[in-house]
């Protein structure tokens, strides 16, 4: 079974808030792959189904983002998984807007719900890190991060989150490089331009 991790907080004030797009794009998977109903468990919310030739639980923890570990910790040894079983998607401060990268094990890079999720489960996880962009002074990451979606970014959000979803059995598969070259090409036609405070990817 594969462990389908999307970071963000829970609840209407945050639900579009830039920290929310692996929710978004665990919401976009589930929907588009015909998985179940969501149901409460593991102290967030969790939906079953398959991808490619793979059994999935997406899980989206309830608990804040910086206390997310404690929600993939329990599921994980329900399941009795395996960190190579675990992949989370997240918002990447690092990566230009609608840019994503795949990478397993390393540091938060500032991002309070991996941290946690190391501080449970330990780092060597895959995860898919989907550009947001930085404000260009640390001190504004806070509100940066848990604000809402400017109207500009919905073009590149429209377009590369259904491309991850329509990719995504290649990652249940374990297929990264064919994952990523999958979404790039899904992308291709569309030459996203980096927002002004967007970092270098």
């Amino acid at each position: 079974m594969l462990l389908l991790v999307g970071l963000g907080n829970p609840g209407q004030k945050y639900e579009h808030n830039r920290h929310n797009i692996g929710y978004v794009a665990v919401d976009e998977i589930v929907h588009r792959h015909s998985f179940g109903p969501w149901k409460s468990r593991f102290q967030g919310v969790v939906s079953e189904g398959r991808l490619g030739s793979q059994k999935v639980l997406a899980l989206k923890p309830a608990t804040f983002m910086n206390l997310s570990g404690q929600s993939v910790g329990e599921a994980m040894r329900f399941f009795k998984l395996g960190l190579e079983d675990v992949v989370v998607l997240h918002d990447e401060l690092a990566l230009e807007p609608g840019k994503m990268r795949v990478k397993t094990g390393g540091g938060s890079a500032g991002n309070n719900g991996i941290k946690s999720i190391t501080q449970h489960i330990g780092a060597e996880y895959r995860r898919v890190r989907i550009g947001i962009g930085h404000p260009g002074d640390r001190d504004k990451v806070s509100s940066y991060v848990l604000h809402d979606f400017a109207k500009a970014d919905r073009s590149w959000i429209d377009d590369l989150v259904p491309a991850i979803s329509d990719a995504a059995p290649k990652l249940a598969d374990g297929d990264d490089a064919g994952f990523m070259n999958d979404v790039a090409r899904m992308l291709k036609p569309n030459n996203h331009t980096s927002a002004p405070n967007g970092a270098p990817s």
